[in-house]
Protein backbone atom coordinates (compact mmCIF):
# COMPACT_ATOMS: atom_id res chain seq x y z
CA UNK A 1 0.00 0.00 0.00
CA UNK A 2 1.35 3.03 -0.96
CA UNK A 3 0.93 6.60 0.74
CA UNK A 4 1.80 9.04 -2.40
CA UNK A 5 1.19 12.27 -0.13
CA UNK A 6 4.31 15.40 0.02
CA UNK A 7 4.59 15.02 3.66
CA UNK A 8 5.26 11.28 3.38
CA UNK A 9 7.71 11.88 0.66
CA UNK A 10 9.22 14.75 2.50
CA UNK A 11 9.62 12.28 5.39
CA UNK A 12 11.43 9.68 3.59
CA UNK A 13 13.99 13.07 2.75
CA UNK A 14 14.37 13.90 6.33
CA UNK A 15 16.12 10.61 6.98
CA UNK A 16 18.86 11.08 4.77
CA UNK A 17 21.93 13.13 6.16
CA UNK A 18 23.82 14.68 3.85
CA UNK A 19 27.75 13.52 4.61
CA UNK A 20 29.18 16.72 4.07
CA UNK A 21 26.56 18.86 4.85
CA UNK A 22 26.28 17.38 8.51
CA UNK A 23 22.23 17.67 8.50
CA UNK A 24 19.44 16.53 6.48
CA UNK A 25 18.66 18.20 3.11
CA UNK A 26 15.21 19.81 4.46
CA UNK A 27 17.10 22.11 7.04
CA UNK A 28 19.94 22.64 4.90
CA UNK A 29 17.21 24.28 2.16
CA UNK A 30 18.13 21.50 -0.81
CA UNK A 31 14.50 20.19 -1.52
CA UNK A 32 13.14 20.97 -4.51
CA UNK A 33 10.17 20.35 -6.53
CA UNK A 34 8.32 17.14 -5.29
CA UNK A 35 6.38 15.65 -8.55
CA UNK A 36 3.77 13.12 -7.77
CA UNK A 37 2.06 11.28 -10.83
CA UNK A 38 -0.30 8.49 -10.35
CA UNK A 39 2.04 5.71 -8.61
CA UNK A 40 5.04 7.51 -9.18
CA UNK A 41 7.45 10.26 -8.12
CA UNK A 42 10.03 12.55 -8.72
CA UNK A 43 12.33 14.48 -6.25
CA UNK A 44 14.83 17.57 -7.43
CA UNK A 45 17.33 18.08 -4.98
CA UNK A 46 20.24 20.82 -5.38
CA UNK A 47 23.09 21.07 -3.52
CA UNK A 48 25.20 24.42 -3.50
CA UNK A 49 28.44 22.91 -3.35
CA UNK A 50 30.11 20.47 -6.32
CA UNK A 51 29.43 16.54 -4.74
CA UNK A 52 31.25 14.56 -7.68
CA UNK A 53 30.64 11.27 -7.30
CA UNK A 54 29.00 11.61 -3.61
CA UNK A 55 25.80 12.59 -6.23
CA UNK A 56 24.91 8.76 -6.96
CA UNK A 57 25.59 7.58 -3.24
CA UNK A 58 23.06 10.21 -2.27
CA UNK A 59 20.40 9.44 -4.89
CA UNK A 60 20.78 5.83 -3.88
CA UNK A 61 20.02 6.99 -0.43
CA UNK A 62 17.35 9.02 -1.04
CA UNK A 63 15.62 6.71 -3.34
CA UNK A 64 15.93 4.32 -1.04
CA UNK A 65 14.34 6.24 2.17
CA UNK A 66 11.66 7.61 -0.40
CA UNK A 67 10.58 4.27 -0.95
CA UNK A 68 10.22 3.29 2.81
CA UNK A 69 8.10 6.30 3.74
CA UNK A 70 6.00 5.99 0.60
CA UNK A 71 5.66 2.42 -0.65
CA UNK A 72 6.22 3.57 -3.90
CA UNK A 73 8.63 1.61 -6.07
CA UNK A 74 8.97 4.00 -8.74
CA UNK A 75 11.50 6.84 -7.42
CA UNK A 76 13.24 9.42 -9.51
CA UNK A 77 15.56 11.15 -7.64
CA UNK A 78 17.51 14.20 -9.63
CA UNK A 79 20.58 15.54 -7.77
CA UNK A 80 22.30 19.00 -9.64
CA UNK A 81 24.84 21.55 -8.00
CA UNK A 82 24.26 25.08 -8.21
CA UNK A 83 27.27 27.10 -7.01
CA UNK A 84 25.97 30.25 -5.24
CA UNK A 85 27.65 33.50 -4.79
CA UNK A 86 28.15 34.02 -0.71
CA UNK A 87 28.14 37.06 1.37
CA UNK A 88 31.56 38.52 2.12
CA UNK A 89 32.82 40.53 5.08
CA UNK A 90 30.66 44.22 5.64
CA UNK A 91 31.65 47.25 3.54
CA UNK A 92 33.45 44.86 0.20
CA UNK A 93 32.38 45.10 -2.54
CA UNK A 94 32.11 41.59 -4.49
CA UNK A 95 33.68 40.75 -7.50
CA UNK A 96 31.22 40.12 -10.92
CA UNK A 97 33.69 37.62 -12.25
CA UNK A 98 34.60 35.56 -8.98
CA UNK A 99 31.48 34.05 -7.12
CA UNK A 100 33.33 32.79 -3.69
CA UNK A 101 36.90 33.75 -2.88
CA UNK A 102 38.24 31.66 0.15
CA UNK A 103 41.12 32.69 1.73
CA UNK A 104 43.60 29.36 3.19
CA UNK A 105 45.77 30.74 6.14
CA UNK A 106 47.59 28.63 8.56
CA UNK A 107 49.40 31.52 11.25
CA UNK A 108 52.68 30.11 10.81
CA UNK A 109 54.98 28.63 7.98
CA UNK A 110 56.03 24.74 7.31
CA UNK A 111 52.49 22.75 7.82
CA UNK A 112 51.23 22.48 4.41
CA UNK A 113 49.40 25.22 3.72
CA UNK A 114 50.54 25.76 -0.05
CA UNK A 115 49.84 22.20 -1.24
CA UNK A 116 46.36 21.87 0.68
CA UNK A 117 45.36 25.07 -1.53
CA UNK A 118 46.66 23.49 -4.91
CA UNK A 119 45.14 20.40 -3.75
CA UNK A 120 42.26 21.83 -2.43
CA UNK A 121 41.74 23.74 -6.08
CA UNK A 122 41.96 20.59 -7.88
CA UNK A 123 39.81 18.35 -5.88
CA UNK A 124 36.63 21.04 -6.13
CA UNK A 125 37.67 20.82 -10.31
CA UNK A 126 37.38 17.72 -10.42
CA UNK A 127 34.21 17.65 -8.69
CA UNK A 128 32.95 20.12 -11.72
CA UNK A 129 33.53 23.65 -10.16
CA UNK A 130 35.36 26.30 -11.89
CA UNK A 131 39.02 26.94 -9.69
CA UNK A 132 41.26 29.85 -9.78
CA UNK A 133 44.29 29.82 -7.32
CA UNK A 134 45.73 33.36 -6.47
CA UNK A 135 49.51 32.95 -4.71
CA UNK A 136 49.01 35.91 -2.31
CA UNK A 137 52.72 34.65 -0.87
CA UNK A 138 54.40 37.53 -2.15
CA UNK A 139 57.79 36.53 -0.52
CA UNK A 140 57.63 33.21 -1.17
CA UNK A 141 55.50 32.28 -3.61
CA UNK A 142 54.92 27.99 -4.62
CA UNK A 143 52.04 27.59 -6.47
CA UNK A 144 53.73 27.87 -10.22
CA UNK A 145 56.18 25.19 -9.08
CA UNK A 146 53.36 22.76 -7.59
CA UNK A 147 50.79 23.43 -10.59
CA UNK A 148 53.62 22.86 -12.61
CA UNK A 149 53.34 26.42 -14.21
CA UNK A 150 56.09 27.99 -16.47
CA UNK A 151 56.39 31.14 -18.48
CA UNK A 152 54.65 34.71 -17.43
CA UNK A 153 51.34 35.90 -18.11
CA UNK A 154 50.33 37.79 -20.93
CA UNK A 155 47.65 41.07 -21.45
CA UNK A 156 44.84 41.35 -24.29
CA UNK A 157 43.88 44.60 -23.41
CA UNK A 158 47.32 46.21 -21.96
CA UNK A 159 45.11 46.57 -18.54
CA UNK A 160 44.19 42.86 -17.50
CA UNK A 161 46.85 40.00 -17.46
CA UNK A 162 45.51 36.46 -18.31
CA UNK A 163 45.79 34.13 -15.71
CA UNK A 164 47.83 31.16 -16.44
CA UNK A 165 46.64 27.81 -16.28
CA UNK A 166 47.58 24.38 -14.20
CA UNK A 167 45.78 21.40 -15.29
CA UNK A 168 42.85 23.38 -15.91
CA UNK A 169 43.12 25.70 -12.97
CA UNK A 170 43.54 29.59 -13.04
CA UNK A 171 46.49 30.55 -11.70
CA UNK A 172 48.18 34.06 -10.38
CA UNK A 173 51.42 34.48 -8.49
CA UNK A 174 54.22 37.17 -8.00
CA UNK A 175 56.20 33.74 -8.91
CA UNK A 176 55.21 34.47 -12.66
CA UNK A 177 55.92 37.98 -12.67
CA UNK A 178 59.99 37.83 -11.24
CA UNK A 179 62.58 35.38 -11.56
CA UNK A 180 62.36 31.78 -9.26
CA UNK A 181 65.58 32.60 -7.75
CA UNK A 182 64.92 36.58 -7.14
CA UNK A 183 64.25 37.62 -3.38
CA UNK A 184 61.21 39.77 -2.82
CA UNK A 185 63.03 42.83 -0.97
CA UNK A 186 59.65 44.49 -0.30
CA UNK A 187 58.24 47.16 2.38
CA UNK A 188 54.54 46.48 3.76
CA UNK A 189 53.32 49.01 1.24
CA UNK A 190 54.84 47.18 -1.86
CA UNK A 191 53.54 44.10 -0.64
CA UNK A 192 49.96 45.08 0.18
CA UNK A 193 49.87 47.13 -3.46
CA UNK A 194 51.04 43.65 -5.53
CA UNK A 195 48.15 41.20 -3.63
CA UNK A 196 45.45 44.09 -4.99
CA UNK A 197 47.10 44.10 -8.26
CA UNK A 198 47.20 40.19 -8.83
CA UNK A 199 43.57 40.24 -8.05
CA UNK A 200 42.07 43.18 -9.35
CA UNK A 201 44.49 43.27 -12.91
CA UNK A 202 44.39 39.51 -13.49
CA UNK A 203 41.38 38.74 -16.13
CA UNK A 204 39.58 36.28 -14.12
CA UNK A 205 37.14 33.87 -16.16
CA UNK A 206 33.76 33.15 -14.23
CA UNK A 207 35.11 31.13 -11.06
CA UNK A 208 32.82 29.44 -8.94
CA UNK A 209 35.79 29.19 -6.13
CA UNK A 210 39.02 31.35 -6.25
CA UNK A 211 41.43 29.83 -3.37
CA UNK A 212 43.77 32.05 -1.84
CA UNK A 213 47.12 30.71 -0.86
CA UNK A 214 48.11 32.96 1.88
CA UNK A 215 51.53 33.37 3.67
CA UNK A 216 51.64 32.52 7.50
CA UNK A 217 51.39 35.04 10.28
CA UNK A 218 48.86 38.34 10.58
CA UNK A 219 50.67 41.03 9.05
CA UNK A 220 49.97 43.59 6.34
CA UNK A 221 48.50 41.33 3.98
CA UNK A 222 46.03 39.23 6.07
CA UNK A 223 44.95 42.64 6.93
CA UNK A 224 45.10 43.80 3.41
CA UNK A 225 42.86 40.87 2.28
CA UNK A 226 40.52 41.40 5.24
CA UNK A 227 40.16 45.22 4.28
CA UNK A 228 39.77 44.93 0.17
CA UNK A 229 39.66 42.04 -0.90
CA UNK A 230 35.80 40.19 -0.46
CA UNK A 231 36.31 36.72 1.06
CA UNK A 232 33.31 34.24 1.33
CA UNK A 233 35.01 32.63 3.87
CA UNK A 234 38.59 31.19 5.70
CA UNK A 235 40.17 28.03 5.52
CA UNK A 236 42.82 27.45 8.81
CA UNK A 237 45.24 24.92 8.23
CA UNK A 238 47.18 23.21 11.14
CA UNK A 239 49.16 19.74 12.09
CA UNK A 240 48.43 18.08 15.25
CA UNK A 241 51.76 19.88 16.83
CA UNK A 242 51.29 22.30 20.29
CA UNK A 243 53.55 24.98 18.52
CA UNK A 244 51.81 24.97 15.35
CA UNK A 245 48.44 24.82 16.71
CA UNK A 246 49.26 27.90 19.26
CA UNK A 247 49.82 29.54 15.97
CA UNK A 248 46.50 28.74 14.04
CA UNK A 249 44.55 29.86 16.93
CA UNK A 250 45.90 33.34 16.17
CA UNK A 251 44.89 32.93 12.59
CA UNK A 252 41.18 31.82 13.35
CA UNK A 253 40.65 34.94 15.67
CA UNK A 254 41.85 37.03 12.85
CA UNK A 255 39.72 36.18 10.40
CA UNK A 256 37.18 36.33 13.71
CA UNK A 257 38.42 40.17 14.44
CA UNK A 258 37.85 40.89 10.35
CA UNK A 259 34.62 39.13 9.94
CA UNK A 260 35.75 36.69 7.54
CA UNK A 261 33.87 33.88 8.20
CA UNK A 262 35.68 30.32 9.20
CA UNK A 263 34.87 27.52 7.46
CA UNK A 264 36.54 25.17 9.13
CA UNK A 265 40.30 23.55 10.39
CA UNK A 266 42.09 21.29 8.17
CA UNK A 267 44.67 18.98 10.05
CA UNK A 268 47.46 18.32 8.11
CA UNK A 269 50.13 15.79 8.33
CA UNK A 270 47.57 13.82 10.73
CA UNK A 271 49.58 10.56 10.76
CA UNK A 272 52.58 9.78 8.84
CA UNK A 273 52.69 6.90 6.70
CA UNK A 274 55.67 4.58 6.17
CA UNK A 275 56.47 4.78 2.47
CA UNK A 276 57.74 0.81 2.95
CA UNK A 277 55.47 -1.16 4.99
CA UNK A 278 52.16 1.54 5.46
CA UNK A 279 52.21 1.54 8.77
CA UNK A 280 50.16 5.07 10.00
CA UNK A 281 51.90 6.88 13.24
CA UNK A 282 50.48 10.14 14.76
CA UNK A 283 53.96 11.65 14.98
CA UNK A 284 53.14 14.87 15.76
CA UNK A 285 50.39 14.29 18.32
CA UNK A 286 47.19 13.44 17.53
CA UNK A 287 43.54 14.98 17.84
CA UNK A 288 44.53 18.74 17.91
CA UNK A 289 42.66 19.97 15.38
CA UNK A 290 39.36 18.23 16.48
CA UNK A 291 39.81 19.83 20.22
CA UNK A 292 40.71 22.97 18.51
CA UNK A 293 37.43 22.97 16.22
CA UNK A 294 35.71 22.10 19.59
CA UNK A 295 37.24 25.08 21.27
CA UNK A 296 36.21 27.47 18.47
CA UNK A 297 32.61 25.59 17.63
CA UNK A 298 33.96 25.43 14.05
CA UNK A 299 34.23 22.25 11.93
CA UNK A 300 37.18 20.07 11.25
CA UNK A 301 37.03 20.02 7.29
CA UNK A 302 39.03 16.83 6.91
CA UNK A 303 42.62 15.33 8.34
CA UNK A 304 45.55 14.56 5.95
CA UNK A 305 48.61 12.53 6.24
CA UNK A 306 52.12 13.09 6.01
CA UNK A 307 53.43 11.27 2.76
CA UNK A 308 56.68 11.38 0.73
CA UNK A 309 54.01 11.33 -2.34
CA UNK A 310 52.74 14.18 -1.48
CA UNK A 311 55.63 15.64 -1.46
CA UNK A 312 57.62 14.25 -4.51
CA UNK A 313 54.21 14.68 -6.83
CA UNK A 314 54.30 18.67 -5.35
CA UNK A 315 57.81 19.18 -6.40
CA UNK A 316 57.36 17.84 -10.07
CA UNK A 317 54.00 20.02 -10.30
CA UNK A 318 51.61 17.06 -10.16
CA UNK A 319 49.70 17.50 -6.96
CA UNK A 320 48.10 14.08 -5.68
CA UNK A 321 44.83 15.13 -6.84
CA UNK A 322 46.37 15.81 -10.36
CA UNK A 323 48.92 12.85 -10.40
CA UNK A 324 46.89 9.79 -8.47
CA UNK A 325 42.61 10.96 -8.35
CA UNK A 326 41.73 7.97 -7.65
CA UNK A 327 44.62 7.23 -5.23
CA UNK A 328 43.70 6.77 -1.04
CA UNK A 329 45.14 10.45 -0.33
CA UNK A 330 44.03 12.14 -2.85
CA UNK A 331 40.12 10.74 -1.44
CA UNK A 332 41.26 12.20 1.62
CA UNK A 333 41.73 15.93 -0.13
CA UNK A 334 38.21 15.62 -2.27
CA UNK A 335 36.25 14.51 0.89
CA UNK A 336 38.26 17.85 2.59
CA UNK A 337 37.54 19.65 -0.71
CA UNK A 338 34.03 18.73 -0.27
CA UNK A 339 33.58 19.81 3.10
CA UNK A 340 34.95 22.73 2.65
CA UNK A 341 32.62 24.00 -0.48
CA UNK A 342 29.65 22.31 2.11
CA UNK A 343 30.19 24.55 4.68
CA UNK A 344 30.60 27.43 2.86
CA UNK A 345 27.01 26.86 1.12
CA UNK A 346 25.28 27.26 4.34
CA UNK A 347 26.04 30.96 4.84
CA UNK A 348 24.18 33.65 3.98
CA UNK A 349 24.22 34.37 -0.21
CA UNK A 350 25.16 37.49 -1.62
CA UNK A 351 22.60 39.01 -3.42
CA UNK A 352 24.87 39.98 -6.59
CA UNK A 353 25.54 36.90 -8.14
CA UNK A 354 27.06 37.99 -11.13
CA UNK A 355 26.75 35.39 -13.63
CA UNK A 356 24.65 32.30 -14.11
CA UNK A 357 24.65 29.35 -12.09
CA UNK A 358 26.61 26.24 -13.76
CA UNK A 359 24.37 23.70 -12.68
CA UNK A 360 25.71 20.10 -12.71
CA UNK A 361 24.09 16.80 -12.13
CA UNK A 362 21.29 14.14 -13.75
CA UNK A 363 18.38 12.18 -12.56
CA UNK A 364 18.82 8.37 -11.51
CA UNK A 365 15.64 5.99 -12.11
Amino acid sequence: MTNLTREAVEQGVSQVQDYYLGTDLISAGCLGEITVDGESVRVEVSLGYPAGGYRETLTDELRGAIQQATGCRDVQVSVQTRIHAHAVQPGVKARDEIKNIIAVASGKGGVGKSTVTANLALALQADGARVGVLDADIYGPSQPRMLGVRGQPESKDGKHMQPMLGHGIQVMSAGFLVDEETPMIWRGPMVTQALEQLLTETAWEALDYLIVDMPPGTGDIQLTLAQKVPVSGGVIVTTPQDIALLDARKGLRMFEKVDVAVLGIVENMSTHICSNCGHEEHIFGSGGGAAMASQYGVHLLGSLPLDITIREQSDSGYPTVAADPEGRIATDYRHMARSVAAQLSLRERSTGSAFPNIVVGGSSE
